[in-house]
C-alpha cells in the first residue's frame, strides 16, 4: 500500500524533502522575521523600564529646620535602592554632616517587620539646641514622635509629637526668562481714587463719573478697525492715564479635517486662528490723557511700525512713563520714555542689531524706580550680558557682567543691597561652554562671586535665609554631586552625596560620550554626545543616527544627566546616535547664533558632518557610509533638508510635524530668525521649493490635528515630491497633534530605519 513512496529511489526521497522543509520554510519566514522584529522592538521599547531606579544616592530631598535654634540646620532623604531611602541631619553653620538611619536600621529601631514598614518620615529634628550629632527627634507620619539616642541605637516614644509644618519641597531657584518683569502695571478702567471710570463706546474712549460728574468723550477717531481700550495705566496721582488704540490682528484661518472623531461617524472641521509670517499683527499706539484737561498728543511715528508696544510704567513722581516697543522684524527693540507734561518721546534704551534681537529668549528688563535705573540685556558687546542704564539720561552707566561667557539667567534683583543673582555659561574654559553657573555680582560690576564649581551643569536650591545653598550638578556622563556651599562666598561647606552608576552599568548601560570637535571655520569647539547601544561591540561597525534639532532659539544637547535618554533607546536598535550643537544655536556668542539668520536651511549642517568625520576617525566603529537623521518640528525641517542639500552623507531621513517651509509656520518664531518683510530668502529655505531636490530614503510623519505647526506644511513636501516623481514614504497619523507619537509610530520608525540602514 505504500509502495509508490517506498519505491522511490533515496536521492529523490532527500530532495523532495528538502524541498517541502524550504516551502515550509519560506511559508513561515515572513512570519517569524516578524515576530523576530517585534521581538526587538519590545527589547528597545523596554530599555527605559530596565535602567530606572538603578542610580543610587543620586536625589536629594531637603527640609530646613525654623527656630533660631535651629539655624542652618536641615535634614534630607537620599535615594540608595528601589524604593530605598537613607536620612542625614546637616548642620551647615558648623559644616557638621550627620547620618542618621536608612530604612531597614528604621524598622530595626522601631522592631518592626519588613512587611509592617513606618509611615513617612515628616521630620528628624535636633533633640538638643541643634547639635546635630547628639540626640534626635523623629517625626512619623500617623505615628507620633520618637527619641532617638544615636549612640545606643535606640528609640523612645515621645508623649507629645513636636508641630511639624507640612512644608512643600523646596524647589530650584526659578529659572523662567521674566520677560515682563519691572516694566508694566496693572491696568484698570478706574481711576485710584474710584471717582472716575472708563468706558468704551461705539469704540470711541469715555469718561465717567461715578458721582455727580458729567461723562466727557475723550476720543472720536475710534472704529471697528482701530478702537480704544478701557483699561488704562494710571499716574500715581490719578490726574493723568495712558490708554490704547489698537489695530486688529489679520484674519488667518487654518482649517484642519478631524478624519475620525470619537464621538460621531462624520468627519469634523477644526478651524483655529493661526498668524503666518507676512500677516498683519495687532498693533497698539499709547494715547496720554489728563482727568481735567485736553490729550498730551505723543509723536508716535517713530513708533508706528510694533511687533509688540505696551508694558507701560508710571515713573514714582508721575513725570514720565515708559513703554517697551519691539519693531517688527525684530533688529530695533527699545524702552521709550514719555514726558507727562508735553508728550515728548525719546528712547531710553535703544537696541538694534543688523540680524535679529533675541527678544524671545536673551532678554532681560528690570526697572529701579527708587533710584531711577533700568536694568538691560544686551549681546551688544558680542556676548549676552548686562548693564545698568540710567532710566531719565539713558546712558550707560557701566556694564554689570562682561566677558567671553553668556549671562543666562536672572532669578533674582536685589535692589536694597544692590546685586544681581544670575546664571552664566561659559565662565570656565575647561568646561562645556553650556554648562549653567550660578553667581552674584554688585550693580556697579563689582564684586563678582562663584556660588557654583564643579564640572557640570548646575542647580541650586537656597536655605530660606538665603545664607546656604545646596548646590546639585551633573553631566551626561556623571551622575549627580550634591554639595552644601556658603551663598555669601560660594565656599564649599562638605559634599552631602555623589551620585553612583554603579547599578546601572552593572545592568549594561554605557554612559554616553561627550564629543568635542572642530566648526567649519576651523577654530570654533563644537559640543556633541555620542550613545552606544548595550552590548556594544567595538570590533563592529555600526550605523549612524543623529537625532537633529537646530531650532535657533536654544541650545539642544542634554547637558545634564539622565538614566536613559531618548537617544539612547534608539540606539539600542544596533546604531550609534549622535546628537550635536552646530553653529546657529543659541548659548554662545553672538557671531555663532547669527548664522541662522535668514538661513535656517543651514541648520548648522557643515558643522555637524565635520563633527562626525572627526568622531569617526576617533571611534571606526561610526559607519559613516550608513548615516540616518531624525528630526520633529524645525528638527522635521532640518531633517529633510538633509537629503536635499547633504545627501552626499546623509542617507536616510524622518521628517516629523516639520515646517517645511516658514511662510506657513507660526508668525513668531519664523520672524525671530528669517525677518521681516517676506523676502526671498524664506523661499531659499524652503523644502517644498527644493523638494525635487530629494535623494535618499525619506519617511514624512504629519498629525492631521497638529494646532503648532500647520499640517499642509507636510501635505505641501508630498504634493511637491509627487510632481518631482520622487519615492519616499508618508506616515498621516488620523487625530493626532504636533506631538504625533505613540508606541505604533515608534515600531515604524524603527522598522524603517531598520531596513533603510540595513540593520
Amino acid at each position: 500500500m505504500n509502495a509508490p513512496f517506498l519505491c522511490r529511489p533515496a536521492t529523490a526521497g532527500r530532495a523532495s524533502y528538502r524541498g517541502a522543509v524550504l516551502s515550509a520554510l519560506l511559508f513561515f519566514a515572513p512570519a517569524l522575521a516578524a515576530a523576530a522584529e517585534d521581538a526587538r522592538f519590545d527589547a528597545v521599547r523596554q530599555l527605559h523600564g530596565r535602567l530606572q531606579n538603578l542610580v543610587v544616592r543620586d536625589q536629594l530631598e531637603p527640609h530646613w529646620l525654623e527656630g533660631d535654634q535651629n539655624a542652618g540646620v536641615f535634614w534630607y532623604r537620599t535615594n540608595i535602592g528601589k524604593d530605598r531611602h537613607a536620612y542625614v541631619l546637616v548642620d551647615a553653620a558648623n559644616g557638621v554632616r550627620q547620618p542618621v538611619f536608612d530604612d531597614a536600621e528604621l524598622l530595626k529601631l522601631l522592631e518592626r517587620d519588613p512587611s509592617d514598614p513606618p509611615r513617612k518620615v515628616l521630620a528628624i529634628l535636633p533633640a538638643d539646641d541643634g547639635n546635630v550629632t547628639g540626640d534626635v527627634i523623629v517625626v512619623l507620619e500617623d505615628e507620633g514622635a520618637w527619641r532617638l539616642d544615636q549612640q545606643a541605637g535606640a528609640l523612645t516614644k515621645l508623649d507629645e509629637a513636636p508641630e511639624v509644618k507640612q512644608e512643600e519641597q523646596q524647589r530650584s531657584e526659578r529659572e523662567r526668562w521674566q520677560r515682563r518683569g519691572g516694566l508694566g502695571q496693572r491696568t484698570t478702567d478706574a481711576s485710584p481714587d474710584g471717582e472716575w471710570k472708563l468706558a468704551v463706546r461705539d469704540h470711541n474712549l469715555w469718561l465717567l463719573s461715578t458721582g455727580d460728574g458729567e461723562p466727557r468723550q475723550l476720543t472720536f477717531d475710534g472704529t471697528a478697525d482701530n478702537f480704544y481700550e478701557a483699561d488704562a495705566a494710571w499716574s500715581p496721582d490719578g490726574k493723568k492715564f495712558v490708554a490704547m488704540q489698537v489695530r486688529p490682528e489679520s484674519d488667518h484661518p487654518v482649517n484642519m479635517v478631524a478624519s475620525s472623531p470619537e464621538d460621531q461617524l462624520q468627519p469634523k472641521l477644526k478651524t483655529i486662528q493661526y498668524l503666518k509670517p507676512g500677516d498683519d499683527v495687532r498693533r497698539h499706539e499709547p494715547h496720554l490723557f489728563q482727568l481735567e484737561g485736553d490729550e498730551i498728543a505723543i509723536d508716535a511715528a517713530p513708533w508706528n511700525n510694533p511687533w509688540e508696544l505696551g508694558r507701560v510704567r508710571w515713573a514714582p513722581d508721575g513725570s514720565r512713563f515708559y513703554f517697551y516697543y519691539n519693531q517688527r522684524g525684530h533688529q530695533v527693540v527699545q524702552v521709550v520714555s514719555v514726558d507727562a507734561a508735553t508728550g515728548d518721546a525719546k528712547p531710553v534704551i535703544d537696541e538694534r542689531s543688523d540680524t535679529f534681537v533675541h527678544y524671545s529668549g536673551k532678554h532681560f528688563l528690570r526697572y529701579l524706580p527708587e533710584t531711577g535705573e533700568f536694568i538691560w540685556m544686551s549681546e551688544r558687546s558680542g556676548w549676552n550680558h548686562l548693564y545698568l542704564i540710567d532710566a531719565v539720561t539713558g546712558e550707560v552707566k557701566n556694564a554689570i557682567t562682561a566677558g567671553e561667557f553668556v549671562v543666562d539667567r536672572v532669578p533674582r534683583v536685589d535692589a536694597e543691597q544692590r546685586q544681581v543673582w544670575f546664571t552664566a555659561a561659559g565662565l570656565d574654559a575647561d568646561q562645556d561652554p553650556y554648562y549653567t553657573h550660578y553667581c552674584r555680582v554688585d550693580l556697579d560690576g563689582q564684586n563678582l562671586v562663584r556660588l557654583t564649581a564643579g564640572d557640570g551643569t548646575h542647580r541650586v536650591r537656597y536655605s530660606p535665609d538665603r545664607r546656604w545653598l545646596i548646590d546639585s550638578y551633573s553631566r551626561v556622563d556623571m551622575a549627580p554631586v550634591h554639595e552644601l556651599r556658603s551663598a555669601e562666598d560660594g565656599r564649599l561647606i562638605c559634599t552631602l552625596e555623589r551620585g553612583d552608576t554603579g547599578p546601572l552599568r552593572a545592568a549594561g548601560w554605557i554612559a554616553p560620550e561627550r564629543f568635542v570637535a572642530k566648526g567649519r571655520d576651523g577654530e570654533t569647539d563644537i559640543y556633541g554626545v555620542i550613545y552606544r547601544p548595550t552590548g556594544f561591540d567595538p570590533d563592529k561597525k555600526y550605523p549612524v543616527l543623529e537625532q537633529l534639532y537646530a531650532g535657533p532659539h536654544g541650545f539642544h544637547v542634554p547637558k545634564a544627566f539622565a538614566a536613559c535618554q531618548w537617544p539612547q533607546i534608539q540606539a539600542e536598535l544596533g546604531l550609534i546616535v549622535v546628537q550635536i550643537d552646530g553653529m546657529g544655536t543659541s548659548g554662545r556668542s553672538k557671531a555663532f547664533h547669527d548664522v541662522c539668520w535668514h538661513d535656517l536651511a543651514d541648520s548648522g549642517f557643515p558643522d555637524r558632518k565635520l563633527w562626525m568625520q572627526a568622531a569617526a576617525k576617533e571611534y571606526p566603529q561610526m559607519d559613516l557610509s550608513r548615516v540616518a537623521v531624525k528630526g520633529h518640528s524645525a528638527g522635521g525641517q532640518s531633517a529633510m533638508r538633509a537629503l536635499l542639500d547633504h545627501h552626499d552623507f546623509y542617507k536616510v531621513a524622518v521628517a516629523g510635524a516639520g515646517c517645511h517651509d516658514n511662510r506657513m509656520d507660526k508668525i513668531w518664531w519664523n520672524e525671530q530668525w528669517m525677518g521681516w518683510p517676506i523676502g526671498p530668502h524664506y523661499a531659499a529655505s524652503s523644502n517644498v521649493v527644493d523638494a525635487h531636490k530629494l535623494q535618499g530614503d525619506l519617511l514624512l510623519i504629519v498629525g492631521e490635528l497638529d494646532e503648532n505647526v500647520d499640517p499642509a506644511s507636510t501635505m505641501q513636501v508630498v504634493d511637491a515630491l509627487l510632481k518631482a516623481d520622487k519615492d519616499f514614504e508618508l506616515l498621516y497619523v488620523p487625530g493626532a497633534g504636533h506631538g504625533v507619537g505613540g508606541p505604533w509610530v515608534d515600531r515604524h520608525i524603527w522598522k524603517f530605519l531598520s531596513e533603510k540602514l540595513r540593520l
